[in-house]
């Protein structure tokens, strides 16, 4: 498996990794990007078939993906990161926190879940998008991630329209099979959990809620007037969010 990866920020200061969610790329974080990516030094990654990620070979775990960024890690000689990730992005951040707790020295989950729903569902969807694609998917994407009010969901939306089919169904099965409900208690990194307080996908109460109470020490923030895509949707209160934890856990240089 080969994720397609992207290097910004200072040379030399702490890396921060983050996580797309899914049926978006890496452009999903350009909002935090101005403010991460001038004091940290910011490796984003597309997952498989998004962006520029080739397709898969075959079937995959949140846990691989979770090993894959590990192994990003040590192509860029980092011994330890933090890790930010939306939805899926978070689920393997919690993977990784799970698997390589030495390395992971800061953890923002936004928008995700210890588990994601019935993996029915899951497959359903799996094999919806093998049979028609994306597009489906495009069509409701803004109403699934986004407020009634917010204008800008069209460069999202076409990230889905962009996915390819077998990475999209790959990584639907993939949260199918995904439930770190039990393990929570195990991760040591310093964690924030961000919600987005009208996320339809996973709503705070069900998802969020249960991974902060779940983590030892782990904090919760509700975002007001944000859905699924909250660092999207309400930019600056995200990355206000993201940066005043990282300022206690994984300091980059001054602003």
């Amino acid at each position: 498996m080969t994720l397609h990866h992207r290097l910004d920020g200072p040379a030399g200061a702490p890396l921060l990794v983050l996580g797309p969610s899914l049926g978006t790329d890496l452009g999903l974080w350009d909002p935090q990007m101005p403010e991460l990516g001038s004091r940290w030094r910011v490796l984003r990654y597309d997952l498989p078939g998004h962006g520029g990620s080739p397709p898969p070979d075959g079937p995959f775990t949140i846990d691989d993906l979770a090993d894959e960024v590990a192994g990003l890690l040590d192509q860029v000689g980092a011994d330890r990161a933090a890790y930010a990730g939306v939805s899926i992005g978070g689920a393997v951040g919690t993977a990784l926190a799970l698997r390589a707790p030495g390395r992971v020295a800061g953890l923002v989950l936004c928008c995700t879940s210890p588990r994601f729903g019935p993996p029915e569902a899951w497959r359903e969807r799996a094999a919806l998008v093998r049979r028609e694609g994306t597009a489906p998917l495009a069509k409701t994407a803004a109403e699934r991630w986004f407020t009634p009010g917010f204008d800008g969901a069209a460069r999202y939306v076409e990230m889905v329209r962009a996915t390819g089919p077998e990475g999209y169904a790959a990584c639907c099965e993939a949260l199918a099979r995904f439930d770190a409900t039990g393990r929570l208690a195990e991760i040591t990194a310093p964690t924030l959990v961000i919600a987005g307080a009208e996320d339809v996908p996973t709503p705070p109460a069900g998802h969020g809620a249960v991974l902060a109470d779940g983590i030892p020490g782990a904090e919760l923030v509700v975002v007001d007037g944000a859905g699924h895509l909250a660092n999207a949707e309400r930019p600056a209160d995200v990355t206000r969010a993201i940066t005043g934890h990282l300022d206690r856990t994984w300091k980059g240089l001054p602003g």
